[in-house]
Parts: C-alpha cells; structure tokens; sequence
C-alpha cells in the first residue's frame, strides 16, 4: 500500500543480524550518499571485516539496525574515539526524507547513556546536520577530514 499524507511508517531499532550487512553495504555504496557524507565506499571483503571486526567486534560500541516496516533501513552506531563518544548514522535513500532518520535516532538516544555524545557529519550534508540538530545537537565548530569540512555537533555538554 503506497503512503498516505500523515501516516507513520513503523520505526524500530533491533540488534544487527548478519543479514543486515548486505543492505548496510549497498546503502555505502548509493552514488548519492557517498556525494552527500563525502565517504569513500569500502570494497565488500573490507567492509565485512571492518563490520565484524571493529563495529560488532568491539563490545564498548552499541550498534542497532533502523527496521522501517519489516525491512533493514540502515544502522545507527555509537563508538569511542579516545575520550570521545560518536555516534553515527546511515540510511539508504528510500528512508531519507520521511521522518525515519529522526524517530530512530531518538530512539537510539533514548538506549544509549553517554553524554556529551559526539557527531561530524560533511558539511554539505544538510540534511545529517539538521536531523542532528532536531535531535539536541549543537554545532560547535568544524573539522577537516582531507579535503573535506565537517560539522563537530555535541549532545549532553562538553566541547
């Protein structure tokens, strides 16, 4: 049944099953979402061993499937970088622009205790941005990854 004007799509997060990890890897690999985050795609054996060795494999990350409706609609993960807790998001392109990014992540928020809670998404993602503003964050200032600006946003306090 096609949407109507108004009605939600069930939103839910689950733990990640290993089936999840064929859709999180064409979501990486969506032409307009590598434009969008500035992320390089990994190849699929680097990005298998990246998911079940440094995301799974490391039990300080919380890590959660974004279930739209039955179907894996991408993951959203929190991370340690020395002192610092990350979070991090994606969504394949069907999921953008509907809602779905914020009711997950505030879920996640909801599930996940660390604050000040940490993002940097490109500087050209508008939409990241805003998503992350709607959800508590504050832009603090920027970053450089490469030839690329990003938006540090901070949760919870802390700079």
């Amino acid at each position: 049944m096609p949407d109507s004007v108004g009605m939600e799509n069930s939103v839910q997060l689950r733990d990640v099953v290993p089936e999840d990890l064929e859709a999180f890897l064409a979501y990486e690999h969506d032409p307009e979402a590598v434009r969008r985050s500035r992320f390089a795609p990994r190849e699929r054996d680097a990005f298998m061993t990246h998911w079940k060795t440094r995301v799974l494999g490391d039990p300080a990350n919380f890590v959660q499937t974004v279930v739209v409706d039955g179907e894996t609609a991408g993951s959203v993960v929190a991370w340690w970088e020395e002192d610092r807790r990350f979070i991090g998001y994606w969504l394949g392109r069907a999921y953008w622009g509907r809602g779905i990014g914020t009711r997950a992540l505030t879920a996640f928020l909801e599930r996940e205790p660390a604050r000040p809670l940490y993002a940097d998404p490109a500087a050209g993602n508008t939409g990241s941005v805003r998503l992350l503003e709607k959800c508590g964050f504050t832009a603090t200032g920027a970053v450089r990854y490469g030839e690329d600006e990003h938006v540090v946003l901070v949760l919870g306090g802390g700079a």
